[in-house]
């Protein structure tokens, strides 16, 4: 299962009030479990950077006005993140707005709501009345995020898929007894799933019937090192 945790950043809280996206990025996860595959994109907002904004993103205007533009890049963006990823969002429904907001205005076919999976409100259902803001959930998690000195799209992917994993169940969510990974599957081994190992390391059953060779030399020991055992008699020896 292919999964992209993804954040944006932005010039403010509303596309339909002339603000723009700044900065896209994404991780790519198989199983749960990070690939190491990762677009990164800051965006021309064509546009001032509010001085609120610039105090969140530490993105001025000066480095933004020599990026691409939204459209520069878009193509790029909608092949990495492919058809059917579920897309693993932070409070989904603000960037999902602003992307289908650029999406829109190139006519390019909106990203459905639905391929969206909010770690808010899974937080929230496993929380109740608990903050869940990404900081909160670092600090709940004992995940670092001394780093996270201004917010940075792949900074935030990052730290999200690392709370997106927790809230599964933890760091061994991906533990599998598949069979075809016990069975030494190359493809299933180094899907980043955990396995048990070869099946080739494992030492063949043993038969369970005693042989006369076994039965016989245990009853020599047995008569040797117990005198008068009341379990043996004259008809077992």
């Amino acid at each position: 299962m292919r999964e992209i945790v993804l954040d944006t950043e932005t010039t403010g809280l509303d596309p339909y009030a002339d603000h723009r996206l700044v900065e896209i990025g994404c991780i790519e996860l198989i199983n749960h479990m990070p690939t190491g595959r990762q677009y990164h994109q800051y965006i021309n907002p064509r546009r001032p950077m509010p001085k609120e904004a610039f105090d969140v993103h530490g993105l001025g205007d000066e480095f933004l006005k020599d990026q691409p533009v939204f459209a520069e890049v878009a193509d790029d963006f909608i092949e990495f993140i492919g058809e059917d990823s579920v897309l693993v969002i932070h409070n989904a429904a603000f960037d999902m707005k602003f992307l289908n907001a650029e999406l829109e205005w190139l006519n390019k076919p909106r990203i459905a709501m639905e391929r969206a999976l909010d770690t808010v409100q899974m937080a929230r259902k496993k929380f109740p009345g608990s903050p869940v803001s990404l900081d909160a959930l670092c600090r709940r998690f004992k995940i670092d995020n001394s780093n996270r000195t201004l917010h940075g799209a792949l900074l935030d992917s990052d730290l999200l898929a690392q709370v997106y994993l927790e809230l599964l169940g933890g760091r061994q969510h991906g533990l599998s007894l598949d069979p075809n990974a016990l069975n030494g599957d190359q493809e299933g081994a180094n899907s980043g799933r955990r396995v048990l190992g070869p099946r080739g390391n494992r030492l063949e059953p043993r038969p369970h019937v005693i042989s006369d060779e076994e039965l016989a030399a245990h009853r020599a020991y047995i008569e040797a090192k117990v005198k008068d055992a009341l379990w043996l008699t004259r008809q077992d020896a």
